[in-house]
């Protein structure tokens, strides 16, 4: 393929939509949890009323439909085919704006972001929008050797930009996005405009900082993971292929897997749907199923869990933080991001505000680089 850029359509054969469909309609299940809540993980009763609904009621077509109306491409970058989509606003001097997916998520998350951005109100607020597929997620080849780390991605990002003819750009992202668009500020400096985060990632630093309320707060929630709701992170950074025959093999298993984190991470009072719908989540979970890669997703974490170093950059940057994503003392990300420009605490949303919150996001990332015109 070598520097060639082509268009790319999704598509499934009604076969595969078939097989999911049986495989869910022949499940075997666990026995119920023992406690009358999420700690053990999605409850027998919830996920089999989900599972009822993927294989009966969820529209798939529907899904690649809105995928298909947003033009997307693969192109070959340093070995590997890199799936994107790229939605150009009619404003011909819009902003270059590269958002980068997480994991559990996909280049779903930006179906309801990406008009808000690229058809403003006000032309000088326009971006046009680039959202490439992780390595090993979704539509962009599966790396068959190791060594596909956070920096690595980073620098093919940087690739991917200057192969479609953009000079200055800036980036955003949340979970591994954060860290890649991070990352872009210490390897493309002279080209990245500026970063917007909404899951700011800094090491301690090594002299002691002051920290105030909203820090303290932001550490005993640090605290809180690392003890209690860690564990799939350290299962996909140690035995990511242990648990991909899993994965591989059960779209229940698989839904049940990243279910667990949008119940976690989404701000919600108990009631999920009141912050993700049905169709989100198995819009989410299908994607992943269809493209068999519960397990090559997963070795991100193998490559790059608390094994990257956290660069420090001059590059200006802005976060957006969501309160069930308020983790990160600023007196940390001050640190490491020395020119932070912008730094807002919203009252509402979690760790998926694309979905969750996409007018709110769309507001922040305009707020953000329109301070950098």
């Amino acid at each position: 393929m070598g520097t060639e850029i082509t268009p790319f359509r999704v598509h499934f054969p009604d076969d595969t939509l078939r097989d999911l469909r049986a495989r869910l309609a022949g499940a075997r299940w666990p026995d119920a949890e023992t406690v009358d809540d999420w700690e053990q993980g999605p409850r027998l009763s919830y996920m089999k009323e989900l599972c009822a609904y993927w294989e009966r009621d969820h529209d798939w077509r529907a899904t690649e439909d809105r995928l298909n109306a947003v033009p997307q491409f693969r192109t070959e970058i340093d070995g590997l085919d890199v799936h994107f989509l790229h939605a150009r606003s009619p404003h011909p001097d819009a902003t270059p704006l590269l958002l980068t997916h997480g994991w559990p998520s996909s280049v779903l998350e930006f179906l309801d972001l990406i008009p808000r951005l690229t058809h403003p109100d006000d032309p000088s607020e326009a971006f046009h929008v680039v959202c490439p597929s992780l390595p090993g997620h979704g539509f962009s080849g599966r790396p068959t050797g190791p060594g596909w780390t956070v920096g690595r991605i980073a620098r093919a990002w940087a690739q991917l930009m200057a192969r479609l003819g953009y000079p200055r750009y800036g980036a955003h992202g949340g979970d591994w996005g954060s860290w890649v668009s991070a990352e872009l500020g210490s390897a493309d400096p002279e080209h990245v405009l500026g970063i917007h985060l909404t899951m700011p990632l800094a090491k301690a630093p090594e002299q002691p900082v002051e920290l105030d309320e909203r820090d303290q707060r932001a550490m005993a929630k640090m605290t809180g993971f690392g003890q209690n709701r860690s564990g799939y992170a350290a299962i996909q950074s140690t035995r990511p292929q242990a648990l991909g025959y899993g994965l591989a093999d059960s779209p229940a298993g698989q839904l049940a897997w990243i279910l667990d984190r949008f119940w976690e991470w989404a701000d919600h009072d108990g009631t999920l749907e009141k912050a993700l719908s049905f169709d989100q989540l198995l819009d989410a979970a299908t994607l992943y199923w269809l493209t068999d890669t519960g397990a090559s997703s997963a070795r991100l974490f193998w490559e790059s869990f608390n094994k990257e170093p956290m660069n420090p950059t001059n590059v200006p940057v802005g976060c957006s933080v969501f309160p069930k994503d308020a983790w990160l003392p600023r007196a940390w990300a001050e640190q490491r991001f020395t020119n932070l420009r912008y730094w807002k605490d919203l009252d509402s949303g979690g760790h998926f505000p694309a979905l969750e919150r996409p007018a709110v996001l769309a507001d922040e990332l305009r707020a953000f680089f329109t301070l950098l015109n």
